[in-house]
């Protein structure tokens, strides 16, 4: 199929045969390049790893987080902004929808400080500052130890996968800043999704 030809005209010569390969090739160069410059102003899964570990399934991951112009702009003025990684444990099944064992939230919080010039970064009851956002981003893009669920709730006979995701949360920004939103700011939509196989 890759192989066969497609006849082009050109605009001064006769027609030569171009393999569809060669089509093909340019239009994943081409989404390549579309991708790359959409990774720059979003998120980029570097890590993800679900491992057992003391009698439970344990998740680590890492993100790089690029942030739009717009949002950093709201952070300098003073708005908070909301990261969330959720995963979800499944086993599939033939004969209906894939079974969900177990699902873990996370949210961290991040916001600039004008009067000491720093960044706090918030996960639960547990706050940290740091000098630059560059830091503070680090802080709130990464887990590991990260406890999903317990190794007796696995199946060893079962297929059995993760569903994790990190993103933007904008539904708990400020109205203000949700009603922007709703009049069509697509740079707040920063996330980035995966499924893995547990082997």
């Amino acid at each position: 199929m890759f192989g066969l030809p497609v006849r082009r005209r050109t605009p001064l010569g006769p027609t030569r045969l171009v393999p569809v390969r060669w089509l093909l090739g340019v239009w994943a160069a081409t989404l390549l390049a579309w991708a790359g410059g959409a990774l720059a102003q979003g998120v980029e899964l570097a890590t993800l790893k679900a491992q057992r570990q003391d009698g439970a399934l344990e998740i680590e991951f890492a993100v790089r987080v690029s942030l739009p112009k717009g949002v950093e702009d709201a952070l300098g003025k003073g708005v908070p902004v909301y990261f969330v990684a959720e995963a979800a444990l499944y086993r599939s099944r033939w004969y209906w929808r894939d079974e969900r064992i177990a699902r873990v939230r996370r949210s961290w919080r991040l916001a600039y400080q004008p009067l000491t010039g720093s960044w706090r970064v918030g996960l639960g009851a547990l706050n940290q500052t740091y000098a630059t956002l560059g830091e503070a981003l680090l802080a709130a893009s990464r887990s590991a130890g990260w406890r999903l669920a317990e190794l007796n709730q696995i199946d060893p006979d079962k297929t059995h996968y993760v569903q994790f995701s990190y993103r933007l949360d904008t539904s708990q920004l400020p109205s203000p800043v949700q009603f922007g939103l709703a009049a069509g700011q697509g740079e707040w939509n920063v996330g980035v999704a995966r499924v893995l196989q547990l082997e």
